[in-house]
């Protein structure tokens, strides 16, 4: 008797004639060349697993302006928190001998009696206070403004522009007073004229900062970072 003559895979047996599936009709047994073997059922094929898509999320990263600009920032506040912390040390003299010229001058004027001590003595005292404590709040909130710079806090940026341009604002006003040496203190008190140029001497460097910071948020945005789209996992690279 003839060896059957199976396929390689043994889905086929040849007849002499012709290759013919060695699977029966009902898909339950295969012909081996001798007899019919049942098939072995087949395992339900696994669904394929796709990975879960997620939206990248949208974050900000730096530009060549940004660390510049929140050094800058930083430089402007510190010296505006060490000038507000030291006024008092050379200020409170200066308020002292202005308050006490006006009192003698109206001492000069007969119709008018002169103060007495006690009340002199509470004003300097009274003077001397509003200034260490408006020298605690100014120092206080430069350092946060420092801080958020550092951080780089959304909300500080919006902060700090808004300060930034009300002294633009008000930069003129300060010139016209330092050049015509009128301050509005001296209104009251004989308060140096030197004085008004303080607000000059901050206020100018404070414009640029501000136009800067102007020009950066509309070309890039709050602290001159752009958006860019970060998958999980992955970190962003900066802007050049």
């Amino acid at each position: 008797m003839a060896e059957p003559r199976l396929s390689e895979d043994g889905l086929y047996y040849w007849d002499g004639r012709q290759w013919i599936s060695t699977l029966s009709p009902d898909g339950r047994s295969r012909w081996n060349g001798y007899a019919w073997v049942p098939v072995a059922p087949m395992a339900p094929m696994a669904a394929p697993v796709y990975p879960h898509y997620q939206q990248p999320a949208t974050v900000r990263v730096p530009t060549p302006w940004t660390k510049p600009m929140q050094y800058a920032v930083g430089v402007l506040y510190v010296l505006t928190g060490l000038y507000a912390v030291t006024q008092p040390f050379w200020m409170s003299g200066v308020m002292t001998q202005a308050f006490n010229q006006s009192l003698q001058r109206q001492g000069l004027n007969p119709t008018v009696s002169p103060p007495p001590p006690e009340f002199v003595n509470s004003m300097s005292s009274m003077m001397s206070g509003v200034l260490w404590a408006w020298a605690i709040i100014v120092g206080a909130f430069c350092a946060v403004i420092v801080i958020g710079a550092l951080m780089r806090w959304t909300w500080m940026f919006w902060v700090v522009l808004v300060f930034l341009g009300l002294g633009a604002l008000v930069l003129p006003f300060s010139l016209f007073s330092a050049l015509a040496g009128y301050t509005p203190a001296a209104s009251l008190y004989e308060v140096p004229s030197w004085t008004a140029w303080i607000s000059v001497v901050f206020g100018v460097p404070g414009t640029a900062l501000f136009v800067w910071m102007l020009v950066a948020l509309i070309r890039y945005g709050p602290w001159a970072t752009t958006k860019t789209a970060a998958w999980a996992g992955a970190s962003p690279a900066p802007v050049s």
